[in-house]
């Protein structure tokens, strides 16, 4: 329908069939054929005859405004492939926020290079408003963080939602406890990640919340560096569900304690980018194709 729908369009603009005949390489009469095929397809009449003059119908000016509008997609789509096509390997900076560095982006990378291994994968890191700030500037084409960014100048995809977790060296038990609490946690030694992330945050607006004063034996700024030292200090912790992998867990000898309280953390991981015109048009698609499947 797309061919009978362009030649509707012509029709339209050269008001007249013998006109739109010419321009199009048709006679006259398989010119009138194939409009009386569309307005078949469509079980409508396209355009009223009064004389020689033709005047559209209510029907067929939604169809010529819905023909303009295949047009101009059509077109954008035949130049973006173009674009895809002539552009070989493709340049691709990814921004990452300290916790979504440790959480989300191996994994992330990881299917990119299989759904696009035509890319060429570059990665910055930083706190948060760091890494939309690099956004902001273009000095990052996309960038994930754990958090959803409200900022006129970026689009924000959301990709899934995140909460804390409870984690403990298995060799540990609360005295007399089967099932924990949030107050279990005012005066458990723990281990916490340093202060300024996004992560940090949300722990400290737990604690402050239910009113809990943990006592906090170190500050470190990686998930893997605290998971190797719960055990040497009998310490528990608090980390995104995102992170916790059954192998990861199993490698160190810890279990994991869900908290009612804990599960109502919830934090959407998104990907930021900013105006899509600046983007190279290949990751321009995958975005769309992202945005699409979330």
């Amino acid at each position: 329908m797309i061919e009978e729908l362009d030649m509707f369009a012509a029709i339209v603009e050269h008001k007249s069939m013998n006109k739109a005949a010419a321009v199009l390489n048709l006679s006259q009469p398989a010119l009138s054929r194939k409009l009386a095929k569309l307005e078949e397809d469509l079980g409508a009449q396209l355009f009223r005859r009064i004389g020689k003059r033709l005047e559209l119908t209510r029907i067929g000016q939604l169809t010529y405004e819905y023909a303009l509008e295949l047009r101009h997609s059509h077109k954008r789509f035949l130049e973006t492939v173009s674009e895809y096509a002539n552009a070989g390997r493709t340049s691709i900076t990814i921004g990452a926020s300290l916790t979504t560095l440790q959480t989300t982006l191996p994994d992330f990378i990881k299917a990119l290079n299989a759904s696009h291994p035509e890319f060429d994968i570059k990665a910055i890191t930083g706190k948060t408003h760091e890494i939309v700030t690099q956004v902001r500037e273009n000095k990052a084409d996309i960038a994930i963080v754990a958090s959803r960014i409200e900022d006129a100048q970026l689009h924000c995809v959301p990709l899934f939602d995140d909460h804390l977790m409870l984690v403990l060296p298995t060799s540990i038990a609360i005295t007399g406890k089967t099932h924990l609490g949030i107050d279990d946690l005012n005066g458990l030694p723990m281990i916490l990640f340093s202060r300024g992330t996004w992560y940090r945050m949300l722990t400290d607006e737990v604690f402050a919340k239910h009113h809990l004063q943990p006592d906090v034996r170190m500050e470190i700024d990686s998930f893997e560096a605290i998971l190797r030292l719960l055990h040497t200090c009998r310490a528990a912790t608090l980390l995104p569900h995102s992170y916790l992998r059954k192998q990861l867990l199993e490698d160190n000898e810890l279990s994991v304690v869900s908290i009612q309280e804990l599960e109502q953390t919830k934090r959407t991981t998104c990907l930021i980018h900013a105006d899509p015109a600046g983007l190279h048009p290949a990751v321009r698609l995958w975005i769309e194709e992202l945005s699409a499947i979330n």
